[in-house]
Order: C-alpha cells, then sequence, then structure tokens
C-alpha cells in the first residue's frame, strides 16, 4: 500500500484558519438561526438543532453521490474521494450508539449556545472533568494521577467565571441556567462519543470497511440526523408547521440554518485532519487557542462583553484544560532526558 503523503506546511495552515473560521461562524450562525425562530423560548431549539444535522446528512449523501470530497480545497489541494462505505447491517447497528452520542451533544451544545453563547463555551472548557469521571465509572479507564491533579483548576476556572460582584461588592453566582445544564450534557454526551468512537476503531475490519475517518464522520452525522428526528417529534412536534413557515418565508432563517450545518459539518472535519497530522500535544494547545478566539468573536458578534469574572474563569479553565491535555508527555519527555 502507497505511503500517505504528507500533508504541506501552508496546507496545514490553512486547515487550522478554516477550522477556526468555521468553528466561529457556526456558532454565529447557530444564535442567528436561534434569533431567527424566536430565540431561546420560542420552543424550537430542538428543530433547529435537528435541521442542522439534516443539511449534514444531506452534505455526506451529496458526496457519496458524487464520489467527491472538496475539503482540500481550503489546503489549495485538489479534493479528494468520498466513496461509500461497504459496511453491513451490523457494522451500523454497532456504530448506532456514537450516532446517538453525537446527537445529544450536539443538541445539547445548541441549546446551551442558544442560552448564552459566552458562558456556554466556558462551560463546554469543562469537557475534561466530565469525560474522566464518565471513563472511570463506565469504562474503567480513570485519568492519570498528574491529569486529575489538573481537573480541580478546570472546575475553579468555570466556578469562578459563574460568579458575579453584587453593588455590596459581594460575590454571588449569576449564570445562565440553560447554558449551564446544557453544556454540561454535552460535555457528558460528547464523553460518550469519543470513547464508544474509540471502541469502534478497535475493530480493524470495522475500521477499513469505514474507508477512511471522512466516511466514518459521515455515518455518525447521518445516524445523528435519524437519532434525533423522533426526539424533535416528540418535543417540538407542534411547533414544526410554525418553524418551516417561518423557514420557508424567511431568508434569513434559511440561510442561518442552512450555514450552521454546513459549517458544522465542515470544521468538525476540519478538525479532525488537522489533529491527525499534528498529534495529542499540537492539538491540544490548538483547541485552546481555537476556544479562545471564538469566544472573543462571539463576544465581538453579540456585543456582550465577557465580565472580569468570566475573563478570569474562562482563562483559568482553559489553561487548565490545556494543561491536562498535555502533562502526561511533558513528564514523559522530561524522564527521558533524565534516562539519558
Amino acid at each position: 500500500m502507497a505511503k500517505e503523503e504528507a500533508t504541506p506546511t501552508y496546507s496545514l495552515f490553512l486547515f487550522f484558519a478554516f477550522w477556526y473560521i468555521g468553528n466561529a461562524k457556526y456558532n454565529e450562525y447557530n444564535k442567528a438561526a436561534l434569533d431567527s425562530v424566536g430565540g431561546k423560548t420560542a420552543g424550537m431549539t430542538m428543530t433547529v438543532s435537528t435541521m442542522q444535522l439534516a443539511v449534514c446528512a444531506a452534505y455526506a449523501i451529496i458526496m457519496w453521490v458524487v464520489r467527491i470530497n472538496p475539503i482540500n480545497l481550503c489546503g489549495l489541494q485538489a479534493p479528494g474521494k468520498q466513496v461509500m462505505p461497504k459496511t453491513s447491517t451490523a457494522d451500523l447497528i454497532k456504530t448506532l450508539p456514537v450516532g446517538f452520542c453525537s446527537a445529544a451533544a450536539h443538541s445539547s451544545s445548541v441549546f446551551a449556545l442558544g442560552g448564552d453563547p459566552l458562558f456556554g463555551q466556558i462551560v463546554k472548557a469543562g469537557e475534561p472533568v466530565v469525560s474522566a469521571i464518565v471513563n472511570t465509572i463506565f469504562y474503567g479507564k480513570p485519568p492519570t494521577m498528574l491529569k486529575a491533579l489538573c481537573l480541580p483548576i478546570i472546575v475553579g476556572g468555570v466556578g469562578f467565571a459563574s460568579l458575579k460582584k453584587g453593588d455590596d461588592g459581594a460575590y454571588a453566582l449569576k449564570f445562565d441556567q440553560t447554558a449551564l445544564i446544557f453544556g454540561m450534557l454535552a460535555n457528558g454526551f460528547a464523553a460518550f462519543k469519543g470513547s464508544e468512537n474509540k471502541k469502534l476503531m478497535e475493530d480493524k475490519d470495522l475500521k477499513s470497511r469505514f474507508n477512511g475517518v471522512g466516511n466514518q464522520f459521515a455515518v455518525t452525522e447521518v445516524l445523528a440526523f435519524l437519532w434525533s428526528l423522533p426526539v424533535m417529534f416528540a418535543v417540538e412536534g407542534d411547533k414544526l408547521s410554525d418553524f418551516l413557515n417561518i423557514f420557508m418565508t424567511n431568508k434569513a432563517c434559511m440561510f442561518n440554518v442552512t450555514a450552521s450545518g454546513l459549517a458544522f459539518y465542515l470544521y468538525n472535519e476540519l478538525a479532525t485532519m488537522t489533529i491527525k497530522t499534528v498529534g495529542p500535544v499540537g492539538s491540544s494547545v490548538a483547541n485552546t487557542a481555537k476556544r479562545v478566539i471564538v469566544m472573543v468573536y462571539m463576544a465581538a458578534v453579540t456585543g456582550k462583553a465577557l465580565t472580569e469574572e468570566q475573563k478570569i474563569g474562562a482563562g483559568v479553565a482553559i489553561g487548565g484544560v490545556m494543561l491536562y491535555s498535555v502533562i502526561d508527555e511533558i513528564f514523559k519527555s522530561s524522564d527521558k532526558k533524565k534516562s539519558n
């Protein structure tokens, strides 16, 4: 089998740039889509989330039909091939848990970011804490002691960001409950998704039948859409006609729902491509930078500046996340130098 060619430096730089831009624009389009249907209190958030996944599923199917994936164009490279995977019914059944967790994580994120885009991002920065709990309890894979020592830093940062100083100078908890609750749910489902996806990819035969990470992600998004449909009908079915009326008559709504779905698919695909190339340490730094950039961008878009408490808390939490991601590698490198 031919050796996979290394990604040119300029292409990798562009992949990073478009990943960040795509993530920032997704947050902007997502908020605009929710605003166009009446905001977080209109009772159509699950519908917007499901329609975003519908766009993702449609995009994946179109790529399979034309057998071309244009994502490489972002790095000034020729488009790649995207042939439908040779998965069996049994393979798809095995993939259902990943699709469910992906759907739940996405919908929870939409609710969280719809509640408060800035605070929602801070809460989502606490994902490693939830992931450590999930992996310890459900998968018997606790974090290393060094990683565990980083968790209080992340929790403390998110906690401090939840504080607000009153007129009397005393601090009190003040935060958007929707952003907190659904942000934590998104973290939980993302943790399950990651672990279930890892289990899936340990099956080498199944991995070969997927024929690439792009196909794996595409299948997951199609399944996520199918999981979301019955939930949408169950919780917001009575609002579907209202949503369709707005969607068909309001060009802003149509654009933002479609654009947010497409941006979600593309930035996740770009993230996968870049993380695979730069490795765990590089990816942790990239993810940290991404979250900061998105928060600054959304503060500018919404006109809602972060409070001093949110700035400090976000900085501590995000710094804790980066430390959590690299601390084992740092000490591993240090031990190697001592042994030499």
